[in-house]
Formats: C-alpha cells, sequence, structure tokens
C-alpha cells in the first residue's frame, strides 16, 4: 500500500484530474493499492474565503470550516468518478467516513486519529481509495480544517498509521535549493533531511507544510516529492543523508513574507509585564516568531514578529494585555521579510554566520533583526530587498548550477 497526495494544481481542471487517474492507473495495473489524498481544484479555497468575506466580513470559523471543506469533497468525488471510468474500483472518502478525529480548533485544528479498520477494509475490497485532504472531525462530529496545506498533513498522517510509503506530488520536481520560480538555475537535491525541511517549510518553502514534516520525522514515514507532470526523479526526506553524499554547509534559502514587525516602546522593566503581553498573544493563537529587546533608562523597547496573523488582532490584544501599565505605545509594520538559510552542514562548518551577514552587507542590507538554531540563520529585512537578499545568500552559497 502507497499514499500518495495531489495538489490543488494538480486536479485543478478536470483535463488534469483525468491525468492524474491515468497516473494511478498504470501503478494499479503494476499490483499496487493506494491511498490518493487531493486538495481541492486549483484556487477553489481562495474563491471559497472570498464568497465568505462576501456575506460575512468576520465569517464564523466553525461555518468557514464547513464551506472550505467542500472543496476537497468535490475533488475526490470527481477523481474517483475518472478512475471507475478507467474500470478502477475506486471509491472516495471525506473525513467523516474515514474517521480522522481532530482537535475542535477551527481552521487549524490538529489531527488526533484515524479508523484505521475503515480504510483497510474498503482497499480489500478496491484498488483506489481517494480520501479528501485538509479536513477532519471532532469527537462532537463538527468538521474542522487543517490550515493551509493540510493536505499534506492528511496524507503523511494516514501514511505513518499505515507504517508505509508517501508520496507528495505538486507542480515541482522536488525540494530545490530556492524557490525554482525566483531563482534561475536552482538545484534539485536528491536527498534532504526531516530537520531541513521542517525548517524550510517553516520558514516559508511551499513545497511541504511543517506540520506534515513534523509527523514524518516522529514516525519515520519514507516521504517523497516529485511533479505531477513529469517521470522526473523528485527528492526523497530523510532522517540523515547517506554517507556518501557529501554533506552542503547549507541545503537552501527561503523568504517568508508572512511576517509582522511589532514595536512596543517604554515598556516597564518587568518580568511580569512580558509573562502578560505573550501569554495574552498565545491565548489569541498568536504565533510570535522574532524576538528582540533593548533596555534604557529603567524601560524596555520590544521588538518581535507575528506569523499567520492580521495586525488587528495583534494590535487588539497588545492593547488588551498591557493596558494596566501606562506610558507605552505600539506599532506595526507588515513591510518586512525574513530571510534565512538551512543546512545539517552548520552544526560542523565554522564561519557560516560571518558569511551570512557579510553576503547581505556587501549589497548594503538593513538587518531589522536576527535569529539562528544548530542549522538556522535568519534576518529580517524590508520588504523591497527582500528579492536582493535572497539572491545574495544564493550566490554566497553557491546555491545555483
Amino acid at each position: 500500500m502507497i499514499v500518495q497526495k495531489y495538489g490543488g494544481s494538480s486536479v485543478a481542471t478536470p483535463e488534469k484530474i483525468r491525468g492524474v487517474a491515468e497516473r494511478i492507473r498504470q501503478r494499479v495495473d503494476r499490483g499496487e493499492k493506494l491511498v490518493v489524498v487531493v486538495s481541492a481544484m486549483g484556487k477553489t479555497t481562495n474563491s471559497l474565503i472570498a464568497l465568505a468575506e462576501q456575506v460575512s466580513p468576520e465569517p464564523s470559523p466553525r461555518e468557514l470550516d464547513m464551506l472550505l471543506s467542500t472543496g476537497e469533497q468535490m475533488t475526490s468525488a470527481l477523481l474517483a468518478m475518472a478512475l471507475c471510468d478507467m474500470g478502477i474500483q475506486a471509491l472516495s472518502y471525506n473525513a467523516f467516513q474515514l474517521g480522522m478525529t481532530t482537535t475542535g480548533g477551527f481552521t487549524n485544528a490538529r489531527i488526533m486519529d484515524l479508523n484505521l479498520s475503515k480504510l483497510k477494509t474498503q482497499l480489500n475490497r478496491r484498488n483506489v481509495l481517494v480520501v479528501t485532504g485538509f479536513q477532519g472531525i471532532t469527537p462532537e462530529g463538527d468538521v474542522t480544517t487543517l490550515g493551509r496545506g493540510g493536505s499534506d498533513t492528511s496524507a503523511v498522517a494516514i501514511a505513518a498509521k499505515c507504517g508505509c510509503r508517501c508520496e507528495i506530488y505538486s507542480d515541482v520536481a522536488g525540494v530545490y535549493t530556492c524557490d525554482p520560480n525566483r531563482c534561475r538555475g536552482a538545484r534539485k537535491l536528491e536527498y534532504i533531511t526531516y530537520d531541513e525541511m521542517l525548517e524550510l517549510s517553516s520558514l516559508g518553502a511551499k513545497v511541504l507544510h511543517s506540520r506534515a514534516v513534523e509527523i514524518a520525522k516522529k514516525y519515520s514515514v519514507d516521504l517523497y516529492c516529485a511533479s505531477t507532470f513529469s517521470d522526473e526523479r523528485g527528492t526523497h526526506v530523510v532522517n540523515s543523508l547517506p554517507e556518501w553524499l557529501e554533506q552542503p554547509v547549507v541545503s537552501g534559502v527561503t523568504t517568508d513574507n508572512n511576517q509582522t514587525r511589532v514595536n512596543i516602546s517604554r515598556l516597564p522593566r518587568s518580568a511580569s509585564v512580558m509573562s502578560t503581553l505573550f501569554s495574552g498573544l498565545a491565548g489569541k493563537g498568536v504565533n510570535v516568531d522574532m524576538i528582540s529587546t533593548v533596555n534604557e533608562n529603567g524601560h524596555s523597547h520590544l521588538t518581535f514578529t507575528v506569523v499567520d496573523a492580521t495586525e488587528k488582532t495583534v494590535l487588539e490584544t497588545v492593547r488588551e494585555s498591557l493596558a494596566p501599565w501606562e506610558g507605552w505605545s505600539v506599532s506595526a509594520d507588515r513591510n518586512v521579510v525574513k530571510v534565512s538559510a538551512v543546512g545539517v552542514g552548520m552544526k560542523s562548518a565554522p564561519g557560516v554566520a560571518a558569511r551570512f551577514f557579510s553576503a547581505l552587507d556587501r549589497k548594503g542590507i538593513s538587518m531589522l533583526g536576527t535569529t539562528t538554531s544548530e542549522i538556522k540563520i535568519s534576518a529580517l529585512v524590508s520588504r523591497d530587498e527582500g528579492d536582493e537578499a535572497l539572491r545574495a545568500l544564493v550566490e554566497e552559497f553557491g546555491l545555483v548550477e
């Protein structure tokens, strides 16, 4: 048994759906049984969100999930129809039928469990089970969605539960050293580690959803990324690189445009202030990223970035949390980009940080903040310098052909 996932661009039109069905038919002819996880067609999810906002400026998260889940259900039914027309025994299944149970966090739920007995029973009777990605069901029976890129998570979770290989198909032929649409000559990686892929995904790379990589690493899922539209060799995501493969210092660079920089001036220098502020942000589900503080004349100046949050929500939460204190001011800036370099080779190679910062400095790029880990260096720069910063790092670390 193999789990396959096809993204929205792979199933964007009826013709592409039939093309996917043909690829599946070839695998069935080789004697394989497949669980195929699908996303909504093309930009369907965006269209449904826009439709909801025409009815309600701030739609109920529960009702939004009920609406958005219809996109994947449409794709799964259409693909099952195409397969049946080819004489393939296929059946479409949604999250409720599969018993994919999630938490109750509407629009960003997490998978808790799935009913493997139903899946196995159906695969004993037929060759292909087409499953809706991106969605789940709470123990109370409410429909949920798993957040952007959630179909990857659905596929990897099923593969982890079944102990089988997972293949992720999209409109790119694998994982590249940088976005091939932005960097001419970007090299495709034959192998990349779970840790590197997790960092790249969380830092803005679009090939795989970070939560899917987390699950793959935890359960050692054999993960493979390739193109729907060619037979070109893809990328294997592995626990560690093969011994025969030279370990690069930096495997990839990426940018994250979905950052908001928040500045709070003249805060009282008190641990309780910081605790109250960040507890308030956490309570609203705000994902805080880069943090820096400067102490001056008995006050603190705090800067942090947030991901996947509206400016309105962040500013309202800051004001509510800091209401007991006086004299501070807050502002937000969306005109920023985080640029990052990732590589397991950083653990053993000295001077990587110096090369990173020197590359940006040579281009006259100012850094508004930095953060590091064992295998990652990130810098916050102004949005209009994001592309130049990316090119500078690509050149410095030799990431193009």
